[in-house]
């Protein structure tokens, strides 16, 4: 079921909402420059034990409204605080992959965790800021050539092999965002990092990280598995920056077992 939530005015972000009558919710944070779908092979997976799967696209991305502005870590947990608010959700598992890590880590500092009870951050981009010389190379790609950045991008993000027609299905993905959100990302990215909001996380949190990422490495997995309290950190020993595709099995049987 899909349906809109306004976070500000004028502004509305797109919700997937499957098994709404679920025991437990899990609202999955999609990283950059996808959006939910990206989540496929848990949303057909989890709804089947019981789970309520939420998928939420941030504003640029997806199928929400594309606004020039509001891009920081800030703004983003404001919207994910108005979509927690708007639903009533209440102890849910929230599970951020990548920068939408950062966004869920930025959210449980700013509003003390409100309506969640565990935390899950999939190869997030914690806890430091991503290098200049990345980021910068990413906005003057996306300004002037924005299919090949993205085309690239989906060739670093995997370590085993996909199929091109996985390929077309992630980098198609990446299209439906925005070309000022999509560089807007890598400028927070490079500019803002979350490392003083790990410290003010109390919930019980699980950190899968795959050993092979390319985008967030595996050492910075380790770093804010010890900056947060009541952690833990799986690797992934198959895995790139995408565990939850490259090994989808053992990922959805973690997560079930954790949420």
């Amino acid at each position: 079921m899909g349906y809109f939530v306004t976070v500000e005015p004028g502004v509305k972000v797109f919700i997937e909402d499957i098994n709404p009558k679920g025991n437990k919710t899990i609202l999955f944070i999609h990283g950059w420059p996808l959006n939910h779908n990206q989540f496929e092979y848990q949303f057909n997976f989890l709804p089947k034990l019981g789970y309520r799967c939420i998928g939420m696209d941030w504003r640029g991305y997806g199928n929400s409204d594309k606004p020039f502005d509001g891009y920081s870590f800030d703004r983003l947990a404001d919207d994910l605080r108005m979509v927690i608010e708007a639903l009533q959700l209440k102890n849910i598992t929230l599970a951020g992959h990548s920068t939408g890590g950062a966004i869920s880590i930025r959210y449980m500092a700013r509003y003390k965790g409100y309506g969640v009870s565990k935390l899950v951050l999939i190869d997030a981009a914690s806890p430091s800021s991503v290098p200049k010389e990345f980021t910068n190379k990413i906005i003057e790609e996306t300004n002037n050539d924005r299919p090949k950045m993205l085309q690239n991008q989906t060739e670093i993000f995997f370590f085993q092999y996909i199929s091109e027609p996985k390929s077309e299905w992630f980098f198609l993905m990446g299209l439906q965002a925005a070309n000022w959100s999509t560089s807007a990302i890598m400028v927070t990215l490079r500019d803002e990092n979350v490392y003083n909001d790990l410290g003010q996380i109390d919930v019980p949190t699980l950190i899968i990280h795959g050993i092979h990422d390319k985008v967030v490495p595996f050492i910075q997995a380790q770093e804010t598995n010890k900056l947060i309290k009541n952690s833990q950190l799986v690797s992934f020993q198959y895995s790139g920056h995408c565990p939850f595709l490259e090994e989808r099995d053992r990922f959805n049987q973690l997560l079930s077992s954790f949420a």
